[in-house]
């Protein structure tokens, strides 16, 4: 499997590519990115062939067999469609865009080509919330609430490695978008109420740095989001199952009872990293000619969710 990782030199471009180098048989022969001065660079240093600043170069490439979009989320859906209308199979990093017009837009677009399309639902695959999900599917465990707590210090734009982003980060779009398709995904349930709260907007990146969001399933489990741009402490996605059986406790790929006792992942999943994990669903999907787990079709009522929630700020 030959891969085109296109957003190659963002903090997220860089996780695929590690990623990557540990699944056997897979190259990646091209990488795009914004400037040819740190694509060419990034190119040597990784010893990868070819390198473009332009996505259709490397879509007309014989050598790149799928891609991987790991892009500014503006960008998503346009370069998503690009790839399928070339035949390219394509996982979007989350998430798949930021409307539901243009989540729409893949997905009418993947029906029409038949181009495998995978939205970059990563806490899917994370080992902790898999143990839970192998728990809930073998009838031991319900969740009943689940409050999850998404923190960063994002006053500035600044990405994950810490230097100036050309695009604008959304706490509802993003970092909500993880959770809202983690928790249907769970229950196996659409939620039925969902609804959100904004605070202030950001004088300059015109955003709002905190949010609160409620949803509930139509057999009554609930969820409790809090999401801040403002928070000056410990950062990233904290999540609490309440279930009947037990509590527990997901950070990352790591998975506590509610008692702080660590629960042993080993065996859950052949890697402890979720981005490995969602680039091996999506490069064996595409070998085994099927739908994979977390394909944009599944990842829709996500968004139709997030819309339900946007228009409700008011």
């Amino acid at each position: 499997m030959r891969i085109c990782v296109a957003g190659a030199y963002g903090a997220f471009g860089i996780k695929h590519l590690d990623a990557l180098a540990a699944i056997e048989e897979v190259t990646v022969t091209s990488v795009m990115g914004p400037t040819r001065e740190k694509i060419d660079a990034l190119a040597a240093e990784r010893g990868i062939a070819h390198a473009a600043t332009d996505l259709d170069e490397c879509l007309a490439r014989d050598d790149v067999d799928a891609v991987i979009l790991a892009t500014p989320t503006q960008m998503h859906a346009e370069q998503a469609i690009a790839c399928m209308k070339a035949g390219k199979p394509v996982l979007i990093e989350i998430p798949m865009a930021d409307s539901l017009e243009d989540s729409e837009a893949i997905c009418k677009v993947q029906k029409e080509t038949g181009v495998l399309a995978m939205a970059g639902q990563v806490r899917r695959f994370n080992p902790s919330h898999q143990w839970i999900h192998n728990k809930i599917a073998a009838g031991e465990l319900k969740i009943q609430q689940m409050d999850v707590q998404t923190y960063f210090m994002r006053r500035s734009n600044l990405n994950a490695k810490g230097e100036p982003r050309s695009w604008t980060d959304h706490l509802l779009w993003h970092h909500a978008c993880h959770t809202v398709d983690l928790f249907q995904y769970q229950t196996g349930e659409v939620v039925d109420k969902a609804f959100g709260l904004e605070g202030p907007h950001h004088p300059e990146l015109g955003i709002a740095m905190d949010m609160s969001i409620g949803m509930k399933t139509p057999k009554g489990a609930i969820c409790t989001l809090s999401l801040s741009f403002n928070n000056d402490g410990p950062f990233g996605t904290f999540f609490r199952y309440i279930c009947d059986n037990g509590t527990y406790l997901a950070r990352y790929d790591d998975l506590f009872d509610g008692k702080e006792n660590p629960i042993d992942l080993d065996g859950v999943a052949v890697s402890n990293n979720g981005i490995e994990l969602i680039d091996r669903e999506f490069i064996s999907a595409i070998q085994e000619k099927r739908e994979p787990n977390g394909s944009v079709h599944d990842v829709l009522a996500a968004m139709k969710t997030l819309d339900k929630i946007e228009k409700s700020f008011g």
